[in-house]
């Protein structure tokens, strides 16, 4: 990996840590819905860096990923299009909602948020079960011995 590389990615993680202090108030209020598994039982994490990208909020499990706009997005709409087609191209799906519909609509963006999981889930072809590890199926042992994977 070259320097370059190295420098940017170090970049990308201190520019995502400050965000990380700077919350909006539509941020704080999804992330207060969303953090420690309260939403779902799933992980999510905030300000995360991606590629040249940072992204509010990512669910990895369902490689779904949350943008919050706020009035400048109203002047970058291109520059929005191509970062959303690079996180699509990655496996992502984006979904976006505007500061306000999740300061006055909480509970409406959540559905949102929660209709578009379960959507997610169910073009999943092998879904991991919740706790995130894949469980082999059991042979049973002979002559006493122990389970074993097949």
């Amino acid at each position: 990996m070259s320097n370059k590389t190295i420098q940017r990615q170090r970049l990308m993680k201190e520019r995502a840590r400050a965000l990380r202090s700077q919350q909006t108030d539509a941020e704080q209020c999804l992330w207060y819905c969303l953090r420690a598994g309260r939403f779902m039982g799933i992980k999510f994490k905030r300000q995360k860096p991606m590629g040249n990208y940072i992204v509010d909020f990512v669910a990895p499990s369902h490689k779904l990923i949350i943008e919050l706009d706020g009035g400048q997005h109203a002047e970058q709409q291109e520059y929005d299009r191509g970062r959303d087609t690079w996180l699509r191209n990655q496996g992502y799906t984006v979904v976006r909602f505007w500061n306000h519909q999740v300061l006055t609509e909480t509970q409406a963006v959540l559905e949102s948020v929660r209709q578009k999981i379960q959507t997610l889930s169910a073009l999943s072809p092998d879904p991991s079960p919740a706790s995130g590890r894949g469980d082999l199926p059991l042979k049973a042992g002979v002559n006493g011995e122990r389970d074993r994977p097949v």
